[in-house]
């Protein structure tokens, strides 16, 4: 076993989505897992070169071991059918659920609901496809599950001989996509923390503080959260925020369906053209779960039971569709047009609602807590950049912390140059959520079945060509909006 492996470290894939670190962390950290045997996003040459003198012609499936790349034989303990539910559901679920009323004011009720089920189910059958390409290109090459950049870089090795070349760059340009929207996903939770604390003040104490100010009040805590190198530290604060948002959606639920106004004051059918983008970007944010799929798949006892119409994934996505459904609409309906970034800044606003201002303080905590592990992300997609360059001993330590603490300067300073909350998060569904979703698992699929081909007419390509061009008219649209939309703020 090599020294990282020894100490828990390697290169990673990421998360991606707000709470995704609650499912896969949370279940590394408890079953003492190495965090880089669910995200190796750049393999050591030397570790493929022995897997490749192994011949591993068939992984066995059982839960109590498998071989890794080296051919050793892991003991570790692998997640049961309702446990990878459980990590799905919690990987979906974040902050992305509170902006969906957002997204149904942009939509209207009608289209927002149909939006909504299309967009979720869309969302679906591209996690099917990568997991799909995963294991038809794990077979081919005989290879331990697949990663989603290793699907990146392997899908165009057996590509056609022009795009072969590119593999590598395939594989770097899927990490750099990945590292953007933990960028991303860490300035939102900037500005919601801070949103819902700078709500908290003025409701409930009285006290006139902008939004801007009060990022400043958590730059601190930020910064000692982000110096916490180890991630069994943060097991605690984990089931803290697991806890703190299940009670928080609860009581949000409990708000926005009592005393609801007459259905003909919101827009029923359709909001306008112009904001159409926004409500896409926005729904594919809060849906983008696809970069936890073969990470949770690969941890499974019984991988095989992860796919299919009635598998984990198909069950899973099911209440994670309906949970959005019912937020967006119903948050849309209670707040009309007045609906906020967050649902949870609408709650009994203008008054010292107990409860609501308690949604508020959970929900802060919860997402507060959940930075370090989404910041986690970033910094082990780029820590052996760090220990190649950095001096040896401690002052590669020091060099680390140097990192961790400018990361997190930046991550603040992009939240304090954008401190609208919802076109904030359409700004990073528009750029990075599309892409990941609907524009490389297409990519993937296209170049893995070259050889095999697609099927009467060339329908699968044609379809993968269809997403794709989808993927790409959302982005640029909703980034162009959103960024338009940020200018004049």
């Amino acid at each position: 076993m090599s020294d990282k492996e020894k100490n828990g470290y390697g290169s990673t894939g990421r998360f991606a989505h707000p709470l995704h670190s609650l499912s896969i962390l949370e279940d590394r950290l408890s079953k003492h897992i190495p965090y880089h045997k669910f995200f190796d996003c750049s393999a050591d040459e030397e570790v493929l070169y022995e897997f490749k003198k192994s011949n591993v012609n068939k992984l066995p499936q059982n839960g109590n071991h498998r071989k890794n790349s080296e051919d050793q034989i892991e003991t570790h303990h692998y997640t049961s059918n309702w446990e990878t539910i459980i990590h799905l559901i919690k990987g979906n679920i974040g902050t992305g659920i509170l902006a969906m009323p957002t997204s149904f004011k942009n939509a209207g009720l009608i289209v927002g609901s149909i939006g909504t089920f299309l967009v979720g189910i869309f969302c679906v059958y591209t996690m099917h496809m990568l997991v799909g390409v995963s294991t038809e290109l794990s077979k081919r090459s005989h290879s331990p599950p697949l990663s989603f950049c290793d699907v990146a870089e392997n899908s165009f090795k057996v590509g056609p001989p022009q795009f072969q070349k590119y593999a590598a760059l395939a594989r770097i340009a899927t990490n750099v996509f990945l590292y953007l929207t933990q960028i991303g996903i860490c300035c939102i939770y900037i500005v919601f923390v801070a949103d819902n604390i700078h709500e908290v003040l003025q409701s409930y104490f009285g006290v006139q503080q902008s939004a801007r100010v009060c990022m400043l009040y958590i730059l601190i805590p930020l910064l000692a959260l982000s110096w916490v190198r180890d991630l069994k530290n943060l097991a605690p604060l984990m089931m803290v925020a697991d806890v703190v948002t299940a009670l928080g959606l609860g009581i949000v639920l409990l708000f926005i369906t009592s005393d609801l106004p007459p259905i003909t004051e919101r827009q029923i059918f359709f909001a306008s053209w112009h904001q159409l983008p926004l409500f896409f970007s926005t729904t594919i944010f809060a849906f983008e779960g696809i970069a936890v799929v073969l990470p949770l798949q690969n941890s499974m006892k019984n991988p095989k039971d992860f796919g299919g119409w009635n598998g984990v994934l198909n069950k899973s996505m099911a209440i994670v569709l309906v949970s959005y459904f019912l937020i967006g609409f119903f948050g849309y309906w209670q707040y009309g047009n007045g609906v906020k970034g967050s649902v949870t800044l609408n709650l009994a606003l203008g008054t010292s609602n107990m409860w609501a201002e308690s949604v508020r303080v959970m929900m802060a905590l919860a997402i507060f807590l959940s930075y370090a592990l989404q910041f986690y992300v970033p910094i082990e997609l780029t820590r052996s950049t760090i220990k190649r360059y950095a001096p040896a001993g401690r002052l590669n330590i020091v060099a680390e912390l140097a990192y961790r603490t400018a990361l997190v300067l930046i991550t603040f300073m992009l939240a304090e140059m954008v401190p609208d909350l919802g076109m904030f998060i359409s700004l990073i569904g528009s750029l990075t959520s599309t892409t990941l979703s609907f524009i490389l698992p297409p990519i993937f699929s296209i170049l893995t079945n070259w050889t095999t081909g697609y099927g009467v007419y060339r329908w699968c390509l044609w379809k993968d060509l269809l997403i794709i061009a989808f993927g790409i008219s959302v982005g640029f649209a909703g980034t162009y909006i959103s960024s338009e939309s940020i200018s004049q703020a």
